[in-house]
């Protein structure tokens, strides 16, 4: 199905929705992005609740509903019977179904706004808490969340000199810079099925017990790098 035709398919079925299960959603979008799961092939991210900056709490709360055409298009080469309309419809009830969920029990969100700050200060090359990105969605055991970022996370000893990491059902590698200390947030270019952000490893030491009453560290000069992924080879890494 084309972008144009899902858009229309989306704003038909947005309608059928009755008005009161629409309260606080500012917007139900469309999105050309593909959103693969971080672990498991042939999996995709159809759709997504997110909540709204400065949208309230409790029954005040604000959210706007998007669906992954990219997404739903990449199911659609792998069934044939891939029913788009039932799919769709799905989709929106689910993310929906979350909105009033949230707007329900009133969720803090502010520990995921300030990891969204500290993900920006990365962006732009400035200092950052460095377990920001535990903050996150937590969409599968050790990978995080944020945006279009997906973070893998490896607690380390000693720096390997290569790491080795799943994505979307398949293992890579990729080589650490040679003296890099943790934490360390690495970039990893060329894995098929890509995210529509970065995909980073982080290698970061054990948490200190301290940490448990310090649950955010300040911000800091924390090294990043970037490295290219290439399939896993058959020997153990580090």
């Amino acid at each position: 199905m084309r972008f144009s035709d899902f858009e229309a398919l989306v704003a038909r079925l947005s309608r059928e929705v009755p008005a009161e299960f629409l309260e606080g959603v500012t917007a139900i979008e469309v999105s050309r992005k593909t959103l693969p799961h971080p672990t498991r092939p042939e999996i995709y991210t159809l759709g997504e609740c997110i909540p709204v900056a400065g949208g309230g709490e409790g029954e005040g709360l604000q959210s706007r509903v998007v669906l992954y055409h990219g997404s739903f298009a990449a199911l659609a080469r792998l069934h044939q019977d891939f029913d788009w309309r039932t799919e769709t419809w799905e989709t929106l009830t689910h993310e929906l179904r979350h909105h009033l969920e949230w707007r329900a029990r009133a969720p803090d969100l502010d520990a995921f706004d300030e990891a969204a700050e500290q993900n920006f200060a990365r962006h732009a090359g400035e200092p950052f808490d460095p377990g920001f990105f535990l903050h996150g969605d937590r969409v599968a055991d050790g990978v995080y969340r944020l945006d279009d970022d997906y973070f893998l996370d490896r607690v380390v000893r000693t720096m390997p000199r290569i790491v080795r990491f799943a994505w979307h059902g398949r293992e890579y590698e990729a080589e650490v810079p040679e003296g890099a200390l943790p934490p360390l947030f690495l970039t990893i270019e060329g894995v098929e099925e890509p995210p529509p952000g970065d995909l980073v490893v982080v290698l970061r030491r054990r948490p200190k017990l301290s940490d448990l009453w310090r649950p955010r560290h300040p911000a800091q000069a924390t090294a990043q790098a970037t490295a290219q992924a290439r399939p896993a080879s058959a020997r153990a890494s580090g």
